[in-house]
């Protein structure tokens, strides 16, 4: 059987055909909403360190802030809650605090090392991997590329 359809016929049918499609939603990229502006450009504390810049200065909390949460004593009517694997939380958040799934409500507590050293902190509830602020794990010396299980404590 002969082909009915002449070549140039046909070869202006396909250029037609993509034209169409190129058109269509079906290849253009989504739209997204511009970024919401903020004070400071989210830092990495791992990509900043190897260029010079120290963990030190990455820290936002002030000296008070840390002799407050290390000068934090073992409350008498606190409890213990558990034994978490934790790793490093955003660097952006500020302040003490440890997401966890041990606790269900926003709460205070402390967080303490296998070595007893502790630190003060804002118990916030978390589905996922328990993950402790830059500033808790600098205060409790701990390896910012290290995933260090500590015991938690509610007030």
């Amino acid at each position: 059987m002969r082909n009915l359809v002449p070549p140039l016929l046909r070869s202006g049918l396909l250029v037609a055909f993509c034209l169409g499609l190129a058109g269509c939603n079906l290849f253009q990229k989504p739209v997204q909403s511009a970024p919401q502006a903020s004070a400071a450009p989210p830092v990495n504390p791992m990509s900043a360190l190897g260029t010079g810049v120290t963990a030190a200065s990455l820290d936002a909390s002030t000296v008070a802030e840390k002799a407050a949460a290390l000068n934090a004593a073992p409350d008498a009517g606190e409890r213990k809650l558990g034994t978490v694997t934790v790793g490093l939380g955003s660097p952006t958040e500020p302040g003490f605090w440890i997401k966890t799934q041990l606790v269900s409500v926003a709460a205070k507590g402390r967080v303490e090392t296998a070595d007893g050293t502790s630190v003060a902190v804002d118990l916030i509830p978390f589905d996922g991997a328990a993950l402790l602020s830059f500033a808790a794990f600098r205060a409790l010396d701990l390896s910012l590329t290290d995933l260090p299980d500590i015991t938690v404590f509610a007030e």
